[in-house]
């Protein structure tokens, strides 16, 4: 005979509970935006946010960075190396406006439309929609509880980049067709 502990089942406390649920909830979410971006690389060959700031200009027309960053819920830093990466691909342009020669506008170019005539839609915009329904009560607890576990984890002091951008297959992928092609 060995020495078998007597395992019973336990209730977890109810705080593990919560931090259960609360993970289920966050890779889900990942999970949905993960898949979206995938999808946006292999059947566009962009990321999801480029994909995503391209779906931004497409419904608000030309407009700055600063308005692009408000689109997207992102700061300008961020926006501005997405549109960046769309230039160098010839999917926007930046020019002075019309109205205001002092003021730069971002707009689609003929091959940044054409893109997004099969372009899937982005999770993005569920996720930004989900919680824009949210009573406001449940949206700022969940803002600050978000809030909190980002200072918990020792992450507010870093940029909030659009999801998935910081990662940049599209370029790994086109590097390597060319590559194929030499």
């Amino acid at each position: 005979m060995g020495s078998h502990t007597n395992r019973r089942a336990v209730t977890p406390p109810v705080e593990t509970e919560d931090v259960r649920t609360s993970m289920d909830a966050i890779r889900r979410i990942v999970r949905m935006l993960r898949v979206s971006a995938r999808a946006s690389e292999g059947l566009v060959g962009i990321s999801g946010a480029q994909l995503f700031v391209l779906q931004q200009l497409a419904e608000s027309g030309p407009c700055s960075i600063n308005e692009l960053a408000e689109r997207t819920l992102t700061h300008q830093s961020s926006v501005s190396v997405v549109v960046s990466r769309l230039i160098e691909r010839e999917l926007v342009s930046r020019r002075p406006s019309e109205e205001d020669g002092r003021r730069v506008e971002v707009s689609l170019t003929p091959e940044g439309r054409e893109l997004l005539r099969t372009a899937p839609p982005m999770a993005q915009v569920q996720l930004i929609a989900g919680l824009r329904r949210l009573e406001s009560g449940q949206r700022a607890a969940l803002a600050g509880g978000l809030t909190a576990l980002v200072r918990e984890l020792g992450l507010d002091a870093e940029a909030a980049p659009l999801f998935f951008e910081d990662e940049a297959p599209a370029k790994r992928r086109q590097g390597k067709r060319q590559h194929e092609e030499a």
